[in-house]
């Protein structure tokens, strides 16, 4: 009765879901186990993200649903899908008290975060709670998420109880803390240095689950120093002795084998510490040959003992009863119809082979089976083994082996493997030198470009010196075979180009060296390669240097050479190539044809390939040529650690270096803003002309040189001291027909300093200080300084405005821009002016020639004196306690010019005309009856006679 009761509850929870979970949870299971592809998969998984979402928001959501709504969660994680909305509850329920939850939250979180995760500080006071519960399960699941989740920033917080649970009496307690404390190692070894002697003690645990788990960090710990735990030895033989002798509980079996698994980890321990110690090795061999006698091998796992058995004799100190031991085990599985124990048998022999290569002969035949075997992977193991048993007297049938399945194969990372221990295997046991050429040249047919380089070069070099003795009747054979079997292989439609550049190397060395193949046909051989490979560069480059030695080598030997046309036709070709070495192979070819025999032979010497050429680094033979020079007058050579005391030879490569750091990136913070210096502004006083007064020229040659922060940089070098072009003595060709000169002798800067009486001192060291301009007259100041402010005005100027006149305005020396320079306050040294001379001609000048003038007359100056009265004799305004008092005003002269004006003044035509000297300033807007005199001395100037107004042509050309 009681049975039909539970019967029919477990019914009854069947058709609510079963087992505590509802009828949604496992229809989603269900529907993805039938899902059809992957796109309907997503969508289920999609849908069920959504429907999560909205009830996993709800508030007061029971403890029961929130665990399914979790694993549900889990299901949609572990099939690729982000469920990180979810992380935080997961969290909270390994927070609940529940046992069956919180077991639930800690597997979620286990699964859901790493170690780095930002949420897993949220679940450290969880974990370190947990670890002191009463109950060990809760215990048990704190110290598996403990394995999982803990950093090296954590372990701090866990260690202390994790290592005082190494003492608690439930065994799966002090399993799960070895297991920790071994990851806490695997972590931080620092942070638990000082505790591992916990792992000794632990491995004499009455439990042998908790000594099973001991091996493990022991097994870490013997592979970083197996010296310091040399003393484990015999516990860890009696270990194996009672788990080999059945000692252990018979849960521990697996399928009636005692222990497998701790069995395994022992072996592979004691094979660490066996290793070169014969002490060590002799009490292992009692234990490791009950093992070969009692192990069952009618099951996998009993295999895989006796398979670790035979990797422990082969690595400690060898003892012949084990070796023989170990070979009768591997001969039971080579000969097994299992592919897996064939594969541990060869791997098997492979290791007993280091030991005793005789072993390998029983077997033979077992090898040679596993080669025809049809499983890949088994036959790839057995060539390993061949590689390792190959000795001379069976290398060519192991090499043509090898080769044979190369050619079978497509993976090109496992044959270029294959090649590669085909050509070591034949390099080392080849049996002749023949042999050795066939089997590379089947190596470079089959592996192609796979192969290593260096493999040609040794090809190459072997063939050259042949086979080391003075034979040379045999080396010419071997030569005579390998051009042979070159030519033959050409015929071949398709070739690697690494074996296309040795052919072509063995037939331009020794192609007619045997006098069997005429020089023409070799010659046609090497251009149809050529040509037939017109994209390899290299091979063409082969194939020219060897058309050039056997044309060498009928040269030298008195034989008429004659190019084929193909040939020529090639060297053509190659003469107008794009690759600069083919050009020059091209042209050393050509200039070769015309030398005579006895150059040739020097050039080209036959058969010296392997003669060492010795590079004379001190250049000795030209020692005479030195030798001349120096007595004709030469300068001797410097070396370069020698030149520190010269200044004038690394002037270029230093200002070469100073431009390449100052366009290279900065890195270092900017300097704070230096305050300018104090500008000290005369007081001035201007005339109260309309003119334009002309200065003295014994005044502006001596400006140059006043006592100002403001001199101008000299335009050969800046401030930095880079090398500028010099810029003297240049004729200006869009501007008035002057010489930039420095000196107070050119007669263009000084007529036209003194026309306009203005002289530029600029402080712009990046722009102005590569040109001492000098304005061109006040219409283009004015313009300046409505377009860029009072950047323009950075310069003495001593002219005078009718507007300013008129206005009468007058202005403080605080109120005038800082950069505006003034004359000093000490008078000037007044030299005597040179003649002024006349500027050289323009050709660019289409206007009409001006020879009338005098050299003595400035023809500015005339032109001004046609415009109206000029004085001509004026000098500097003294300084006085007038102009102290009253400063120039000289934005007053742009107060009320119209913007339209000022554009009407970029066709250079002055639109102030000039009155009275002692008069007032008038100034006309309109065209006035002087116009046509201005412009056509504007036009002489500028070289072009224009046809009407155009003030861009003017703005253009005079800057």
């Amino acid at each position: 009765m009681e049975q039909l009761k539970t019967i029919g509850r477990e019914l009854a929870m069947g058709s609510q879901g079963g087992w505590g979970q509802s009828k949604e949870f496992l229809d989603l299971v269900k529907s993805i186990g039938e899902s059809r592809s992957k796109a309907e998969e997503d969508r289920i998984i999609l849908r069920e993200i959504d429907l999560l979402k909205r009830r996993i928001s709800e508030p007061d959501v029971p403890r029961r649903k929130m665990k399914e709504y979790v694993i549900r969660l889990i299901y949609a994680e572990m099939l690729g899908h982000d469920a990180s909305f979810g992380y935080i509850h997961a969290v909270k329920l390994a927070h609940d008290e529940s046992l069956p939850s919180k077991r639930t939250g800690y597997l979620a979180v286990t699964l859901f975060l790493d170690d780095g995760h930002d949420l897993i500080i949220l679940i450290v006071n969880t974990m370190q709670k947990d670890l002191r519960s009463d109950n060990y399960l809760v215990v048990c699941a704190a110290l598996t998420a403990v394995c999982r989740l803990v950093n090296e920033e954590t372990i701090p917080a866990i260690l202390p109880q994790v290592v005082e649970l190494l003492g608690h009496p439930k065994e799966a307690v002090r399993k799960k803390s070895v297991m920790a404390l071994h990851r806490f190692h695997q972590k931080s070894p620092g942070s638990v240095s000082h505790l591992l002697s916990n792992f000794r003690k632990r491995l004499c645990d009455n439990d042998p689950g908790v000594m099973g788990a001991t091996l493990c960090p022991l097994f870490d710990l013997i592979t970083a120093d197996a010296n310091s735990y040399k003393d484990l030895v015999m516990s860890f033989v009696n270990i194996l002795k009672q788990v080999a002798e059945k000692r252990l509980p018979k849960a521990y079996d697996y399928h009636q084998m005692p222990a497998p698994f701790i069995q395994i980890k022992l072996l592979k321990t004691l094979a660490l510490l066996g290793a070169g110690d014969k002490q060590a090795s002799e009490s292992m061999y009692t234990v490791l040959g009950d093992i070969f006698r009692k192990c069952e091998s009618s099951s996998n796992i009993g295999n895989a003992v006796l398979y670790e058995c035979i990797c422990c004799v082969s690595s400690i100190y060898p003892n012949p009863n084990m070796l023989n031991a170990a070979a009768e085990v591997t001969s039971r599985f080579l000969k097994s119809d299992s592919h897996n124990l064939k594969y541990m048998g060869i791997d098997a022999l492979g290791r007993l082979l280091k030991i005793n290569p005789d072993i390998a002969e029983e077997h033979q035949l077992a090898v040679i089976d596993c080669l025809e075997d049809p499983d890949d992977t088994l036959k790839r193991k057995t060539f390993e083994l061949l590689y390792k048993m190959t000795k001379s007297t069976n290398v060519e049938v192991i090499v043509d082996r090898m080769i044979d399945y190369m050619i079978n194969i497509s993976d090109n990372h496992y044959k270029t493997e294959i090649a590669s221990r085909c050509v070591e295997l034949a390099e080392q046991f080849a049996p002749s030198n023949q042999w050795f050429i066939q089997t590379m040249n089947r190596v470079f047919e089959h592996a192609g470009d796979l192969v290593n380089v260096k493999v040609a070069h040794n090809l190459m070099r072997l063939i050259a010196e042949g086979f080391g003795e003075d034979d040379e009747g045999a080396d010419s054979q071997l030569r005579s075979s390998a051009v042979d079997s070159y030519l033959r292989i050409l015929e071949e439609p398709k070739l690697p180009s690494l074996f296309l550049q040795v052919i072509c190397w063995v037939l331009g060395e020794y192609g007619t060296a045997d006098g069997k193949y005429s020089a023409a046909y070799i010659t046609g051989k090497l251009c149809d390669v050529a040509e037939a490979h017109s994209n390899d560069s290299t091979v063409k480059a082969y194939a020219v240097t060897g058309m050039m030695k056997i044309y060498a080598f009928e040269i030298a030997a008195g034989r008429k050479v004659e190019l084929l046309p193909e040939c020529q036709s090639l060297i053509d070709e190659l003469s107008a190539s794009h690759s600069t070495d083919l050009q020059q192979r091209a042209y050393e070819l050509q200039a070769l044809l015309g030398l005579d025999a006895h150059s040739v032979e020097n050039i080209l010497p036959s058969d010296a390939s392997c003669e060492d050429i010795e590079v004379d680094k001190s250049l000795s033979f030209l020692n005479s040529f030195i030798q001349q020079s120096l007595e004709k007058g030469a300068r001797p050579y410097i070396p370069e650690n020698e030149r520190s005391g010269i200044v004038d030879t690394g002037n270029f490569g230093h200002s070469s270096h100073q431009d390449a750091s100052s366009h290279a990136l900065r890195f270092e913070a900017y300097e704070l803003p230096k305050p300018p210096p104090p500008v000290q502004s005369a007081p001035l006083s201007l005339s109260s002309s309309t003119e334009l007064v002309p200065v003295p020229e014994s005044l502006y040659s001596k400006e140059p040189h006043q006592a100002s922060p403001h001199v101008p940089v000299p335009e050969t070098l800046s401030t930095d001291g880079e090398v500028r072009l010099r810029l003297q003595g240049v004729q200006k060709k869009w501007g008035r027909p002057t010489y930039s000169s420095p000196t107070p002798s050119s007669s263009a800067s000084t007529s036209e300093k003194a026309s306009n009486g203005v002289t530029a001192h600029t402080k712009d060291v990046s722009f102005d200080s590569r040109k001492q301009k000098v304005e061109a007259s006040a219409e283009k100041q004015r313009l300046a300084a409505s377009l860029f402010g009072s950047s323009s005005l950075r310069s003495d100027k001593k002219t005078s405005s009718s507007q300013r006149a008129s206005k009468g305005s007058t202005v403080s020396a605080d109120k005038l821009p800082a950069v505006i320079e003034t004359v000093a306050t000490e008078p000037p040294l007044i030299k005597k002016p040179l003649p002024p001379q006349p500027p050289p001609p323009d050709l660019l000048d289409l206007g009409e020639p001006t020879t009338g003038i005098s050299q003595s007359l400035d023809p500015f100056k005339e032109l001004e004196g046609l415009l109206g009265p000029t004085t001509q004799e004026s000098s500097p305004a003294p300084v006085d306690s007038v102009g102290a008092t009253k400063q120039p005003d000289l934005m007053a002269l742009y107060t009320d010019t119209p913007l339209a004006d000022l554009h009407g003044m970029t066709s250079g035509l002055p639109n102030i005309t000039s009155g009275n000297s002692h008069g007032g300033a008038v100034v006309k807007k309109g065209p006035n009856p002087q116009d046509s005199l201005e412009k056509d001395a504007l036009s002489r100037q500028v070289g072009v006679t224009p046809s009407g107004r155009n003030p861009n042509l003017f703005r253009d050309l005079l800057g």
